[in-house]
C-alpha cells in the first residue's frame, strides 16, 4: 500500500491531508509537525484570536480525532532531521525513518531575525506560531501596555490595530515611507498610515532603530537616539522560508523550494507547498513565493492532487485580505506585475470606501477593494481576462465592473 507523508503543521499541509483523502487516497497517510498542534491556519493569530473574538476552533483546521478518523497518523512535536531522495526515506528528531511513495514538503518560513543588540531580552518577541499568539494575548488582552512594533508589513499593522484596540499604547517603527510600501506602494500605504494615525497610533516612519534597552526585559527601544519606553517589542520585517531540509538533501532552492505549476520539486516524488514553495506561475511565465493564507489553501489542493497523478496547476491570482480596525480589504493580483504599474482609483480613497486598480497602461494585473464588498469575483475575472481597459474607464463609477472589459 502506498504511503504518502506530508511534511508541515499549516494550512497547505492541513488542506493537502483533506484533499488527499477526499479524491479517494486511501493508503497509509502521515503528517509530521514541529509544532505541539494539529495543522491550524495563521491569519486569526494577529487578529480576532489575538484580540479574544475567536477560538482555537478557528485556528485548528481538524481536531486530533479527526485524523484518527480520517486514518492519517498525525505525529506532533517531531521535527524532519534529514531526507533522502534516492532512498525514499526521512529522518526525524525522534528517531525514527519514514518511508515514502510521495512526501510533501510544506514546511512554511520562520519570522526574520535583526542582528540588534537587545533582541534576546524578555518581553521582545515575534508573531508566526499559535504559541506565539497565546503569549502576545497574555500581555495584550487586558490592556495598559506600551508595545513598540519594529516593522510595518502586514503582520505589525494588524498587530497594531489588534493592540490599540485592546486599549494598549502602541508604537509602530518603519524605516520607509510608509507602511505597507512594499507591498502596495506610496498611495495605497498611505491610507493605512492615516487610518493608525487616526486611531492614535503613534506611527513613526523613515526612522532607523538602533537597539533595544533593558536589564533582563524590555524597557525600550532607541530609535535615532531617542527612546521609546516599552513593555513589550514584537519584530515584524518579515519571514525567510524553511528550506534547510530541501537544501541538505539537494533539491533545487532559490528563494524557497523550486516547483514547477504542478509544485513538484526536482526530487523525484517530492512536492512542495505554501510559504516554502516558490512556484512556477503559468500565467505570468514566472516563479512566485506567497506567504498569504490563500496561496497556502490552494497550493495544499494542487499539490494532493499533483501527488495523485491528477490534472492540477497552481495557476489561481494571488488573494490577500486584511481586517485593520474598521478597514476592511481584499487584494488580488500579481505582485511582479504590480511593482510597475501605476495606481487607478475609484470611489472615495478619504473615507477608506474605494476600489484601487493596477494599470500597467493597457490591462489590470491588480485590483484592491477597501470597504467595498462583493465584487473580488468580478475583479479577479478582469485580472484574469487580461483585456484592454483605460485607466479613464477604470476611475469612472458610473461603469459597472462588469462592462469595464467585454
Amino acid at each position: 500500500m502506498a504511503h504518502y507523508v506530508i511534511v508541515g503543521g499549516g494550512l497547505a499541509a492541513g488542506t493537502a491531508v483533506e484533499k488527499l483523502r477526499d479524491e479517494g487516497f486511501d493508503g497509509d497517510l502521515t503528517v509530521v509537525a514541529a509544532e505541539q498542534h494539529p495543522p491550524y491556519q495563521r491569519p486569526p493569530l494577529s487578529k480576532g484570536f489575538l484580540a479574544g473574538e475567536e477560538g482555537r476552533d478557528a485556528v485548528i483546521l481538524h481536531d486530533a480525532a479527526w485524523y484518527e478518523e480520517k486514518g492519517v497518523g498525525l505525529r506532533t512535536g517531531v521535527t524532519a532531521t534529514s531526507l533522502e531522495p534516492a532512498g525514499q526515506s526521512l529522518a526525524l528528531d525522534d528517531g525514527s525513518t519514514l518511508t515514502y511513495d510521495a512526501l510533501l514538503l510544506a514546511t512554511g518560513s520562520s519570522p526574520r531575525r535583526l542582528p540588534l543588540d537587545g533582541a534576546d531580552l524578555e518581553g521582545v518577541r515575534t508573531l508566526r506560531t499559535l504559541d506565539d499568539s497565546d503569549a502576545l494575548a497574555a500581555e495584550l488582552r487586558g490592556g495598559g501596555r506600551r508595545l513598540v512594533l519594529i516593522g510595518s508589513g502586514w503582520i505589525g499593522m494588524e498587530v497594531a490595530a489588534t493592540a490599540k484596540t485592546l486599549g494598549n499604547e502602541v508604537t509602530v517603527l518603519e524605516r520607509g515611507r510608509v507602511p505597507l510600501e512594499a507591498a502596495l506602494g506610496e498611495d495605497m500605504g498611505a491610507v493605512f498610515r492615516d487610518l493608525h494615525l487616526e486611531k492614535g497610533v503613534d506611527l513613526r516612519a523613515s526612522v532607523q532603530v538602533e537597539r533595544i534597552a533593558g536589564a533582563g526585559r524590555v524597557s525600550g527601544v532607541f530609535v535615532d537616539g531617542e527612546e521609546i519606553p516599552a513593555d513589550l517589542v514584537v519584530i515584524g520585517v518579515g519571514a525567510v522560508p524553511n528550506v534547510s531540509l530541501a537544501e541538505r538533501a539537494g533539491i533545487d532552492v532559490d528563494n524557497g523550494i523550486v516547483v514547477d505549476e504542478r509544485l513538484r520539486t526536482d526530487a523525484s516524488n517530492i512536492f512542495a507547498a505554501g510559504d516554502v514553495a516558490n512556484a512556477y506561475h503559468p500565467v505570468i511565465q514566472r516563479h512566485l513565493r506567497s506567504e498569504h493564507w490563500d496561496n497556502a489553501l490552494k497550493a495544499g489542493e494542487v499539490a494532493a492532487r499533483s501527488m495523485l497523478g491528477m490534472p492540477a496547476s497552481h495557476d489561481s491570482i494571488p488573494y490577500f485580505y486584511t481586517d485593520q480596525f474598521d478597514l476592511g480589504m481584499e487584494l488580488s493580483g500579481y505582485p511582479p506585475l504590480m511593482k510597475d504599474a501605476r495606481v487607478v482609483t475609484r470611489g472615495d480613497v478619504a473615507t477608506r470606501e474605494f476600489i484601487a486598480f493596477w494599470h500597467d497602461g493597457t490591462r489590470i494585473v491588480g485590483a484592491m477593494n477597501v470597504n467595498v464588498w462583493d465584487v473580488q469575483e468580478q475583479l479577479q475575472r478582469l485580472i484574469r481576462d487580461a483585456a484592454p481597459v483605460t485607466a479613464d474607464a477604470l476611475r469612472d463609477g458610473s461603469i459597472a465592473l462588469n462592462e469595464l472589459a467585454p
